[in-house]
């Protein structure tokens, strides 16, 4: 499938900057009569030009959606995302107008908002207009909107989609498409907007080798992906790294990684098959704390706590969840073609980013463990950095939510 090509050109925005100067003469000195009006015009305008600029910062985000788009044993999936602010612009969802649309509201507009989406979303596979056989939405824990309908179609060889919706939005918004494959991979992409709500994408056909080869590139892709995460999710290897710093030997060692690896793994499969949630703004503040409990922990027993296990694999149930937060992100609940495989992968990149990561630090932990200096001073004085960044995070996550 060739990559999808928006009917009209993306407009782009251009930031104006405004900037006052003001200039003298020196030596000429201004008469006492009018130098208080001038300054009273200076302090005006000053506070002139500081309200637009927090008007600026204030005015309403015009917003951003998405729309998925994948293939699907019966036809077509289409998956549309969008704040629930602005889903109430296509449907009445607030009932007492609070400004707040909960559950109970949500279901008793969600039919409108359905029979909404289904009409304005236009999708026509080979010059034919197809008609969802199905659709449901759902209003999730972050307050997002998610609509999903399913065409019963076959995709031959062109597919058109239309988003009338972005017109019924706030002026500017902007809506993210992407067409998967069979396997979930993304093969194109494009941003949406009222001016240019259109686009085409070209079927080349598909074949059980092709399928084969999409199958090991999405292997290969959720593998790697793993392993980048863990390699660059420095609050999962603070925590590993406080967890290993007070380890004595290997036996110690695999126990504490063990614990962490079966409990992170039993919550990223329940979150990924959707069987249990917990909000990415409960989540991320959780595994800040953990770090800070780990290094403050290290600090007041100076040795592996007896109960080190158990605590290992009660934070790594959290950490799981965090995992889980990378998948969704990749569209997996989207998946046509399955998830067990790219959860697996995925897992098995996590596992050997850590044991990369184990590889290196441990001998390097082991040796200065046999320096009485280290045990007694540079020990804690990681537990300590553990701690400080820990407490950073957690403070910036609870701030930033």
């Amino acid at each position: 499938m060739a990559a999808i090509t928006p009917t009209h050109s993306t407009a782009t925005r251009r930031k104006v900057g405004h900037r006052m100067t003001h200039s003298g003469k020196p030596g000429q000195a201004a008469s006492s009569r009018l130098a208080g009006p001038r300054a009273v015009r200076g302090a005006i305008l000053v506070v002139l030009f500081s309200l637009l600029a927090l008007q600026e910062t204030t005015a309403h985000d015009p917003g951003l959606s998405s729309l998925t788009i994948c293939p699907s044993p019966n036809g077509l999936e289409a998956t549309l995302t969008l704040a629930v602010r602005d889903a109430a612009q296509l449907a009445e969802l607030d009932d007492d107008r609070d400004g707040r649309v909960t559950k109970a509201e949500f279901a008793h507009g969600r039919s409108q908002l359905e029979a909404v989406v289904a009409a304005k979303l236009i999708v026509a596979t080979d010059g034919k207009l197809a008609k969802p056989a199905f659709i449901r939405s759902r209003l999730d824990e972050n307050n997002n909107v998610e609509v999903n309908l399913n065409f019963h179609t076959a995709v031959v060889s062109s597919l058109e989609i239309q988003s009338k919706l972005i017109a019924s939005l706030p002026t500017g918004h902007r809506q993210y498409l992407q067409v998967q494959g069979f396997t979930g991979k993304s093969i194109t992409e494009g941003l949406l907007s009222a001016a240019a709500d259109r686009a085409t994408a070209r079927i080349t056909g598909t074949n059980p080798s092709v399928a084969a080869g999409e199958t090991i590139s999405s292997f290969a892709d959720f593998l790697a992906l793993g392993v980048k995460h863990i390699l660059t999710g420095y609050d999962h290897l603070l925590f590993l790294l406080g967890l290993l710093v007070v380890a004595r030997g290997f036996a110690s060692s695999l126990k504490i990684i063990t614990g962490f690896t079966i409990a992170h793994s039993f919550t990223l499969a329940l979150a990924t098959f959707g069987l249990a949630q917990i909000p990415s703004r409960i989540v991320e503040p959780l595994i800040a704390a953990s770090i800070v409990y780990v290094g403050v922990e290290n600090l007041l027993r100076g040795d592996i706590p007896k109960a080190r296990r158990l605590v290992t694999f009660g934070f790594g149930l959290i950490h799981g969840f965090g995992f889980a937060s990378v998948l969704r992100e990749t569209g997996i609940a989207s998946r046509s073609g399955g998830i067990v495989l790219p959860l697996f992968s995925f897992n098995v990149g996590v596992e050997l980013g850590q044991i990369m990561v184990a590889a290196v630090a441990l001998p390097i932990i082991w040796k200065l463990r046999t320096s009485p200096v280290f045990i007694a001073r540079w020990a804690p004085a990681c537990s300590a950095a553990v701690v400080l960044l820990g407490s950073f995070w957690f403070a910036d996550r609870i701030w930033a939510n």
